[in-house]
């Protein structure tokens, strides 16, 4: 047996009887009924800190973060499961879309120097593919402990462009506690989150990239490394995404939502603090947020189960002094290098008559992109903390890291 074996073997959650209701997609499911129903089809690695805290891994699937608990084994499910796709056994070169609470891929996906297209193949859903690098194979698992995993893998691909990538990846995930969360988000936050009667998970993902290929231009393409958490969506969830006010002249827009078209109003609102995207898993939706306006922090409230997500991230002082990909579809773009920070996806049929990925909502992170020598390297944290408990901590939470009144945001998305 060898040593990544060895470790699994070591922290390996080993499914009990697969709980009852964990067989239709999007059906709703504890954690311990989607962590058994996993384990059945692969293996898993599980982080713990003696409370109710609870996070699943699946090294196998590509390193992802499957899903997530504040509350023990009965407690909710944060995470996306797909276990339509799971049960089905079938690899799909678009996209082997096991679900997962937070994976890890790169960027850019549209455009002249996207990962996801073909030379000269119109950038439309039926040609996009991710990239095998990062759709399959399972990553090694180089150490582990009960409240961190640390996984590598090597991955080779292509641009459009044709410009050849070599890389070594490392993922590590931890299990936060109350100091990690007072130094990203202020002691007072991390506080209210540790008050009695709350409960939370957090843990924070650390990604890096060591080029081994050749020496990384801007003019035949760079990469970025593009977090993305599918969480479950609900009928009352809503995704909060402060941004630096401003006027336009100075800042340019405040957001950036024609990824797929023209949202509706009714699931897009942008109030003088943040914006606001329904994420009830029915209508396909993506908004970004720019170099000028994004602010590393952004989340959602679940207003059916008075859950609050926060989602924090590693970002330079000043973002405009970087580079980001443009992951907008098409191309050539005049401006590769100027994009989105963050981003929200609400999942949804592609087209009348044709079914969605989910039920599921995205909140996204990404790092700059940097012209990597060989050796050279580049690294993203992405964090997320779920929290649930009394009403009125949770408001105040809201308020406090995301600068929004919840029952503001209820009466606009939700009209009560």
């Amino acid at each position: 047996m060898n040593r990544s074996s060895i470790l699994a073997t070591a922290f390996l959650t080993i499914a009990g009887t697969l709980a009852n209701g964990a067989d239709t997609k999007g059906k709703p499911m504890s954690y311990g009924q989607a962590r058994d129903f996993m384990a059945k089809h692969t293996k898993l690695v599980e982080l713990t800190d003696g409370s109710g805290a609870r996070v699943v891994v699946c090294p196998q699937w590509q390193g992802r973060v499957m899903t997530s608990s504040c509350d023990g084994l009965s407690g909710q499910s944060f995470g996306f499961v797909n276990d339509e796709f799971i049960d089905a056994k079938t690899p799909n070169k678009h996209f082997n879309n096991y679900g997962a609470e937070e994976r890890m891929w790169l960027s850019p996906e549209g455009g002249q120097f996207s990962l996801w297209f073909e030379p000269g193949k119109e950038q439309n859903l039926d040609n996009w593919y991710t990239p095998p690098a990062f759709n399959e194979g399972a990553w090694e698992i180089a150490s582990a402990t009960n409240n961190r995993l640390a996984m590598t893998a090597t991955m080779k691909f292509r641009n459009t462009s044709g410009t050849q990538f070599h890389l070594d990846a490392t993922r590590t995930v931890r299990l936060l506690g109350s100091s990690d969360i007072a130094k990203f988000l202020g002691a007072s936050t991390a506080a209210k989150i540790a008050a009695p009667g709350m409960k939370s998970v957090a843990y924070e993902t650390d990604s890096r990239l060591i080029n081994r290929g050749p020496d990384m231009s801007p003019e035949k393409g760079l990469v970025s490394i593009w977090i993305l958490g599918m969480m479950n969506s609900g009928p009352q969830t809503v995704v909060i995404a402060p941004y630096k006010s401003g006027s336009e002249a100075e800042l340019g827009r405040i957001v950036k939502s024609d990824y797929f078209g023209t949202v509706p109003p009714d699931r897009l609102r942008i109030l003088p603090e943040a914006v606001l995207l329904r994420a009830d898993g029915n209508y396909r939706a993506k908004i970004g947020v720019s170099q000028r306006r994004v602010r590393n922090v952004l989340g959602s409230y679940d207003f059916q189960n008075n859950v609050l997500t926060l989602v924090h991230f590693s970002m330079a002082d000043d973002p405009t002094k970087e580079l980001y990909m443009n992951n907008q579809w098409g191309g050539p773009q005049a401006k590769p290098y100027v994009g989105d920070v963050a981003n929200s996806y609400n999942d949804g049929p592609p087209a009348p008559g044709k079914k969605g990925l989910g039920p599921f909502y995205e909140i996204e992170s990404l790092s700059p992109a940097a012209a990597m020598k060989t050796g050279e390297s580049l690294a993203h944290q992405h964090r997320t903390i779920h929290i649930a408990g009394n009403a009125a901590t949770l408001a105040a939470l809201a308020k406090e890291a995301l600068g929004v009144d919840l029952a503001k945001v209820k009466s606009q998305m939700l009209g009560n």
